[in-house]
């Protein structure tokens, strides 16, 4: 009933009679003439629309209740949608190379992590280990644009665009970063915060955490 209730908003009978018959609703419902008759007959019959079959035509409009029950379905689907900018990689602890902490610590990332994430982050990463299931989310990350950290160059040598993508850790914000080189392979994640998370947390190798990804 609720679809037929839908597609009936849609056809603006919350706010005027409309004139529809049974044959322009199967075709908007994708069902046979005698099933959106039926549906009709149903909707009448629970009080969710008044309907006035005249020589005419036949007339519905959506009663206070149908509007409820409207309503009730557009506060679920908000509940389902009103987070979607949110989700959360699971991964487990793993200890790295090393080498977060010297990218860190690095003034040409740092200050930019200090401009663009507002923090000082800990010099050293949290290394997370990305399961196979997990991977859908993981693989999101690379299709999005999330926050440029632009490389540079000193004297030595070049370092590469990083992309960041804010995040909290167990209530603590922080950041996943992305170095457009890394020895990493696509199921690791480092992310980075202003504090020694594993210190923090009380993480160890092999505890699995849930980062929600802020987007």
């Amino acid at each position: 009933m609720l679809q037929v209730l839908k597609a009936l908003a849609l056809m603006n009978a919350m706010r005027k009679v409309l004139k529809i018959s049974s044959k322009e609703l199967a075709e908007k419902i994708g069902q046979s003439i005698q099933a959106a008759s039926r549906k009709l007959k149903e909707l009448e019959d629970e009080g969710l629309i008044e309907r006035t079959l005249t020589k005419d035509g036949q007339f519905v409009v959506i009663t206070d209740k149908g509007k409820e029950l409207l309503y009730k379905e557009y506060l679920d689907y908000k509940r389902i949608f009103e987070g979607e900018g949110e989700f959360v990689i699971k991964g487990k602890v793993f200890s790295g190379l090393g080498e977060g902490r010297y990218y860190v610590s690095l003034e040409g990332y740092k200050k930019q992590f200090e401009e663009k994430l507002g923090f000082t982050p800990y010099p050293g990463t949290l290394n997370l280990k990305i399961p196979k299931e997990q991977m859908f989310f993981r693989a999101k990350l690379d299709e999005m644009e999330g926050i440029k950290i632009e490389g540079f160059k000193t004297k030595e040598r070049t370092f590469g665009d990083v992309k960041a993508f804010r995040c909290r850790v167990n209530g603590i914000e922080g950041a996943i970063v992305i170095p457009q080189r890394t020895h990493y392979p696509k199921d690791v994640i480092e992310i980075i915060a202003p504090v020694k998370l594993r210190d923090v947390l009380g993480l160890k190798d092999g505890d699995w955490v849930e980062v929600e990804v802020i987007v």
